[in-house]
């Protein structure tokens, strides 16, 4: 299979380190893997602004440069969703429809399309698992607490795999960081509050490092822990699958 990587906008300016875990894991993983150079944002922060019809030409340029591709994989569920569930804005042509239909989250790519659970990782800590919003809900990486049904998450399927991991529950496995795009520009103080709640529910579980699909929420929450001196590490779930401490 032929394999686009997509690294959203956040991750190639603020945590290049996450692109780069997430390039060596798929090649560990002998998945035959591209970077087209001319991709930009997927349109995702406009569309959450009440501008969506701005980001027509993100959309576009985002399907000429994957649509050879027989998948798009990206370290962020809420990019995935976002192109997955909201490119109705542009024609549907064979082009987009066949991009939003193979547009993946890592986890979801490696547990669901590769079928592999086991990467070879070692990684000895204490982890707590935040479920993005999206992932959760939109890309169903995982079953929500709310509803009754069978109990399954791909990140989980992973991170249970690793050598030395030790998953860790919480209260509240399945609440919003606050973070929410530019809610947390807009509502600061929800935002924050919502945040110090989610990362006191870490470390009353035990946690030593949190980990999800999305380093948006990840950014959210480091900035809190980091300006509160807490005793808390942040990491991409790619960092952990792509770690052999």
């Amino acid at each position: 299979m032929k394999v686009g990587l997509f690294i959203p906008c956040y991750i190639n300016q603020l945590y290049p380190q996450v692109g780069i875990a997430t390039l060596e894991l798929l090649e560990k993983l002998n998945v035959n893997v591209e970077y087209p150079s001319g991709q930009t944002c997927c349109g995702q922060p406009m569309a959450n602004s009440g501008y969506e019809y701005e980001s027509v030409g993100a959309c576009n340029n985002f399907v000429d440069n994957f649509k050879d591709f027989d998948y798009v994989v990206t370290p962020s569920g809420s990019c995935a969703y976002h192109v997955k569930k909201h490119y109705d804005i542009i024609p549907q042509t064979e082009d987009v429809i066949n991009v939003r239909n193979n547009v993946y989250e890592l986890c979801d790519f490696i547990v669901n399309i590769l079928k592999i659970k086991n990467v070879n990782a070692k990684f000895p800590y204490k982890i707590g698992v935040h479920k993005s919003c999206h992932g959760l809900r939109g890309l169903r990486l995982g079953s929500c607490s709310e509803l009754v049904g069978p109990s399954f998450s791909s990140i989980e399927d992973l991170l249970n795999e690793v050598e030395g991991a030790q998953l860790i529950s919480l209260a509240r496995k399945d609440e919003c960081c606050g973070f929410g795009g530019t809610f947390a520009v807009t509502e600061e103080a929800i935002s924050v509050k919502m945040g110090k709640d989610k990362i006191k529910d870490h470390l009353d579980s035990g946690a030593e490092v949190i980990t999800a699909t999305d380093t948006s929420c990840l950014m959210h929450l480091e900035g809190l822990i980091n300006r509160n001196k807490q005793p808390l590490k942040v990491l991409h779930i790619a960092e952990i699958l792509n770690s052999s401490i």
